[in-house]
């Protein structure tokens, strides 16, 4: 029987103890791709059905009970929509409809953008539902994520999505699924009804994938161990004051040992009282020992993977880690970057949504101009970048005025480079005809600081204001 034994584990030991592994790492990450059965339409790229609903449920239970999991998502949208979002288009008739679209009381998208970001950020996915009244007037509703069962794509092309399939309930078993919005959705029917559409957007989305990630989903493993360390760590310091007694003494027999535990329990020593015995007794103290300066390096260590997962530096979580004001504010530089990625894909957003409702009230209102251009700007993402910068365009002002008086460059390079060093990315020769249209500025406080800057070779015509360069 032991000869069977050892050969049998001598054969088979290695691939049972390889399969056990695997198990023991699933059941600890919370990943099985070895099971399952995927529906319909997924993507070998996205998760099983109930791996991304069990997600989007523990990404919404951490948001509600963890402080870290609140901060980090709170961080995303102040940094995204925390200054507040506008719009700017030149065609009159049509930047009235989108300031009335923006600020109607079944919309208010300016309180609602912020809802928006937390859910897009909280479960990596946005449903927004557009329903439009006979006047063109769209209204935004949006879904919860954890609602859409399945989303059914073209054969031809997974980001051309055609419907939406809704999970069915007690009130509702079998939902009808709502159609994606494309232009020829835009159109009314005969009757002058506009369909009702659902519009999807999705971060952190694999390619080739339909569903989007959480910004919560690598990090939720980690903010439970911080959370439960956390708590276990709680519950030491609330017990550190307590201690027992331990007392040593020569007993003759059992009997009188358990006579004198019992007297002492019947009357225990209260604090700050003095206790006297003889020498055949020895008194000690047992008292938990909270092992403090290992412990901190362990929860700096479960903070630390956090902050890495989400991309924020640890002095935006509470957690100073000695860094000086110049390494704290290098820290925050891929921050910055991260949280301006964000912010341009949730501005094209939000210009997705404001062009689908122009487009249907141009069928209604022909004053609207469907193809009128319009831009959604937001808050800046950094001040110090700003301060940076225009530091910077002032010194490069100085610079290249002196080359250009001097006719190595042109206007158009000129403009180039001073735009670049201020950060931005503009049409020069665009900028420069519409410069020409608008005319010199004729302040006579600008005329005067221009002729006293240091430049004797440039002189300001009061008549006409044009500058003049004396060769």
């Amino acid at each position: 029987m032991r000869i069977f034994e050892r050969m049998t584990r001598k054969i088979f030991g290695p691939e049972i103890e390889k399969r056990v592994r695997a198990a023991l790492t699933a059941a600890e990450t919370g990943n099985d791709f070895l099971a399952g059965v995927r529906p319909a339409g997924e993507t070998y790229r996205d998760r099983y059905s109930y791996d991304r609903n069990e997600t989007f449920d523990q990404a919404l239970e951490a948001w509600r009970v963890n402080p870290l999991a609140r901060r980090i998502i709170e961080l995303t949208t102040q940094f995204v929509v925390g200054g507040g979002l506008a719009f700017d288009c030149k065609d009159e008739h049509t930047s009235d409809f989108l300031k009335q679209v923006w600020s109607h009381p079944l919309n208010q998208l300016e309180i609602r953008s912020i809802e928006w970001s937390d859910e897009l950020a909280r479960t990596g996915n946005l449903f927004v539902l557009l329903s439009t009244d006979p006047s063109g007037m769209t209204y935004f509703r949006a879904v919860p994520a954890a609602y859409i069962e399945r989303i059914e794509s073209a054969e031809n092309d997974i980001e051309q999505e055609m419907y939406f399939f809704p999970k069915a309930d007690l009130g509702n078993m079998n939902p009808q699924p709502w159609p994606a919005c494309r232009f020829n959705a835009d159109e009314p029917d005969t009757n002058g009804v506009f369909p009702t559409v659902m519009v999807h957007y999705a971060i952190n989305r694999p390619v080739g994938a339909q569903w989007g990630e959480s910004d919560l989903s690598p990090l939720l493993k980690w903010l439970s161990r911080y959370a439960n360390w956390l708590e276990d760590r709680a519950r030491l310091n609330r017990f550190r004051t307590a201690f027992l007694y331990v007392v040593k003494a020569k007993f003759t027999s059992e009997a009188e040992r358990i006579a004198r535990q019992r007297s002492l329990n019947a009357s225990q020593p209260k604090p700050g009282s003095i206790l006297v015995t003889d020498e055949s007794e020895e008194w000690s103290v047992i008292e938990p020992n909270l092992a403090s300066m290992d412990a901190m390096n362990d929860g700096l260590a479960l903070k630390k993977m956090i902050a890495a997962g989400s991309g924020i530096p640890m002095h935006f979580l509470a957690e100073p880690e000695s860094a000086t004001r110049t390494t704290a504010e290098a820290a925050g530089g891929p921050t910055y970057r991260k949280f301006e990625q964000r912010q341009k894909y949730f501005l094209w957003m939000m210009h997705d949504l404001l062009g689908i409702a122009l487009r249907r009230r141009a069928w209604v209102d022909h004053r609207v101009d469907q193809d009128a251009e319009f831009q959604v700007k937001g808050a800046d993402i950094s001040a110090r970048d700003n301060v940076s910068l225009a530091m910077a365009m002032n010194n490069i002002v100085t610079a290249l005025g002196k080359v250009r008086n001097r006719g190595l460059i042109d206007d158009a390079e000129y403009l180039r480079l001073i735009y670049r060093f201020a950060g931005e990315t503009v049409d020069v020769e665009s900028m420069l005809k519409r410069g020409e249209e608008a005319g010199p500025i004729l302040d006579p406080a600008w005329m005067k600081e221009t002729e006293e800057s240091g430049q004797p070779e440039s002189k300001i015509d009061p008549q006409t204001g044009e500058l003049k360069t004396e060769r």
